[in-house]
């Protein structure tokens, strides 16, 4: 029996998979559940619909990440701290980059998808990784000056 599946299910197939079943495990399991739906003229054509729907949404997605990505990759953002002996007091964090970037850039990027390589904690140039979306990784200069 052919169903069209509502959610991922692990070991059978990805939400909106069309997949091969036997009756049993479908009407037993799958429909009364609502993990799947029969795999008819209506099943089908709205599984189609809802995956163009998903596949526009994610390259829309993923053409905004790139353009982020330019714009990043030409950036240099900069600190200016408190230093004794060329050590500063604190270090600059994700979190305060990302607010640098939404003030100085107008670009919103959340703290846990910025990377630095090393801790920042004397003066110098950094690179920041920024994961914008699966596969578009941006590097950001970061330059931290002693005041």
């Amino acid at each position: 029996m052919k169903v069209v599946l509502q959610e991922n299910i692990k070991g059978l197939g990805k939400k909106l998979d069309i997949v091969e079943v036997s009756e049993g495990y479908a009407r037993n399991f799958l429909l009364p559940r609502k993990k799947a739906i029969l795999a008819d003229n209506k099943g089908l054509s709205e599984a189609t619909s809802k995956k163009a729907s998903i596949d526009f949404k994610r390259q829309t997605a993923i053409n905004e990440a790139k353009q982020i990505k330019e714009k990043l990759d030409n950036a240099l953002i900069q600190f200016e701290l408190k230093a004794k002996n060329g050590k500063f007091f604190g270090s600059v964090t994700s979190k305060e980059i990302s607010e640098k970037l939404m003030t100085v850039y107008s670009i919103n990027v959340d703290k846990k998808k910025i990377e630095l390589e090393d801790s920042v904690k004397s003066p110098g140039i950094y690179t920041a990784k920024v994961k914008l979306f699966e596969g578009v990784v941006a590097n950001l200069k970061v330059k931290v000056l002693e005041i």
